[in-house]
């Protein structure tokens, strides 16, 4: 007993802190592939960060305050080797739409987001996110992906006081044209020319065949490596060229500007702030202006997060917890809100680059922090040179793969109807972006809901009407049966007696068993019958307990049929 005490204690440890599902077995081999990975990841974290900050709206730093957290906290606690957690394109963007540029909305919307996803994962609530249907997911980051890339077009082009709102953004984009620099706009297409050139590079490297002289293969894993560190490298040149041009008097680029020294103090979340004029806003009146980011972030944050970990889990062969999932990245917001983070979820490109350069386990993210936090320490005078355009190119490189346009097809072809979710998410999506996930999801319920409501019944005749029901029987389906009954036996020409076939439906309700005792009744006033057939134990005992008038079951349609006509057979459809 004492033996078996144990293992449970153990089996819940593990739960709890999945590091000791293999800190136990941790190698030399193990510590290798997570060090390269790692370093990989940091690289490519770094001047991601510093873009995405650019994205929310706020100034570089706090990119990188919210890329360390992430690896320390769900080193401990996540269930996925792969999953890196740190800023993403779609996070930056929805936060920008709540926060306004103000550092202080941004760090009590990570605090406040973490608590939910903390309270999801502990009441056990992830199973809302299944009502967020793929086309709403896929119609939303498509849209983010466009929404994202053009807003970038502003910084290629060198172009200042161009509005949020995406339309008003198109529209002096172009009017703006004639006023864009010509060193930021040859330095940015460089800089996507760079990093087209080095994915397809590394895309081709990855299709090639294996059966290769060793000098060539060498060869191709250099440059692999070289491709997977893209976004680092062309930061760093840009960086240099920018530098080089400031140190010798030309101002041809427009650069990241001022940026906080050192490593973020580690202290409570600011719950108030205190504007130029005096006005204090309080913690209340803070919650009251996130307003809508307080459901949609934090359900949006962990469905991406989920969603990359299960890709990644289904790809490497190993299974994640989804709670537990949720649970890790609500503690990295509660966690990040005391080093000045912005919300985070987990990042498909560099769980990406995780998987592809061989992590072990997620002491790799414990790496990537450290890279993260020497970037912090060291380099944050050097960001002042980091020019707009190549974090632009960066952004928009990361975010083109987003923009999958074979989904409508797939829709079309799979069922048409699938694409009414997705066009409203992605049309709505550019006029608000949190309006769009909602008309989405809005959508997607009223089809469900009607599906509910009208489910599909089969109805046959062999001198007795019989209706097949294909689902449940709850209370939106109540009018719908009553009026089929009606229309094909009580008041059909001549009235008949009615068999409702029950074999698919396995659950019920009490207004639908008030409206059948109602039905009954009915059929007693007219002289005709009605036989339940195929009813389930639960349905069954449903049934039963409401003592409903003049009840009648059997197990199958032909013996009801047998019952009423004697006859065995009802594949003839009315």
């Amino acid at each position: 007993m004492e033996r078996l005490t144990g293992l449970r204690w153990n089996a819940a440890l593990r739960s709890c802190f999945p590091i000791l599902t293999w800190l136990p077995r941790y190698n030399l081999t193990w510590l290798k592939m997570d060090v390269i990975a790692g370093l990989t990841v940091g690289l490519t974290a770094v001047p991601q960060a510093l873009a995405y900050a650019e994205v929310a709206g706020l100034p570089v730093q706090y990119g990188l305050y919210s890329a360390f957290m992430g690896c320390f906290v769900y080193c401990i606690f996540g269930t996925s080797k792969d999953i890196t957690l740190g800023p993403t394109a779609i996070m930056s963007l929805l936060c920008s739409a709540y926060v306004d540029g103000d550092p202080v909305f941004a760090v009590v919307l990570t605090l406040l987001c973490g608590v939910i996803q903390t309270g999801m994962a502990l009441l056990r609530l992830g199973f809302l996110l299944d009502f967020i249907s793929y086309p709403v997911i896929k119609g939303f980051t498509c849209a983010a992906a466009v929404t994202i890339g053009f807003g970038q077009v502003k910084n290629i082009l060198g172009l200042k006081e161009i509005p949020q709102q995406f339309f008003l953004q198109v529209y002096y984009t172009f009017h703006k044209i004639p006023e864009a620099r010509v060193g930021d706009v040859i330095l940015g297409l460089c800089c996507l020319f760079f990093l087209i050139t080095m994915t397809l590079m590394k895309n081709s490297l990855g299709s090639a065949e294996e059966e290769a002289p060793l000098l060539i293969r060498s060869a191709r894993k250099l440059v692999w490596s070289f491709a997977t560190i893209r976004n680092a490298l062309v930061v760093i040149a840009a960086t240099a060229v920018a530098y080089s041009s400031e140190v010798t008097g030309h101002h041809f680029f427009s650069l990241t500007g001022k940026t906080a020294k050192g490593l973020p103090p580690f202290k409570a979340p600011p719950l108030s702030e205190t504007v130029a004029n005096g006005t204090v806003i309080t913690f209340s009146d803070i919650a009251k202006d996130l307003g809508g980011g307080l459901a949609v972030i934090p359900l949006m944050g962990v469905l991406e997060s989920i969603a990359i970990a299960k890709a990644f889990g289904s790809k490497n062969n190993y299974r994640i917890d989804a709670n537990q999932e949720l649970f890790a990245i609500g503690l990295t917001n509660i966690m990040g809100s005391f080093v000045s983070a912005y919300p985070v979820t987990g990042s498909f490109g560099r769980t990406a680059v995780n998987s592809q350069t061989g992590v072990s386990t997620p002491a790799g993210g414990i790496v990537t922090g450290v890279i993260v936090l020497l970037s912090l320490a060291f380099l944050m005078p050097l960001f002042f040179f980091i020019p707009k355009a190549s974090l632009a190119a960066v952004i928009i490189c990361a975010v083109s793969p987003m923009m999958d346009f074979r989904v409508p097809v797939q829709l079309w072809r799979v069922k048409r109807l699938d694409l009414l979710p997705f066009l409203v998410t992605f049309l709505v999506s550019f006029w608000e972006v949190q309006y769009g996930i909602v008309g989405g999801v809005v959508v997607s319920a009223l089809m469900l809901l009607h599906i509910m409501a009208r489910p599909k019944v089969k109805v046959s005749d062999h001198g007795v009407a019989v209706l097949e029901l294909d689902s449940g029987l709850n209370f939106p389906v109540t009018e719908h049966l009553s009026r089929l009954v009606y229309t094909y036996a009580l008041h059909a020409s001549p009235p008949r007696c009615l068999v409702l076939d029950c074999s698919h439906v396995s659950s019920i309700d009490f207004t639908v068993v008030h409206e059948l005792t109602e039905l009954l009744k009915q059929f007693q006033l007219t002289g005709l019958s009605l036989i339940f057939t195929g009813l389930k134990p639960s349905v069954l005992k449903v049934l039963l307990t409401a003592d409903l008038p003049a009840f009648r079951h059997t197990d199958g349609v032909d013996e009801a049929l047998q019952l009423l006509t004697g006859v065995t057979h009802y594949d003839q459809p009315l």
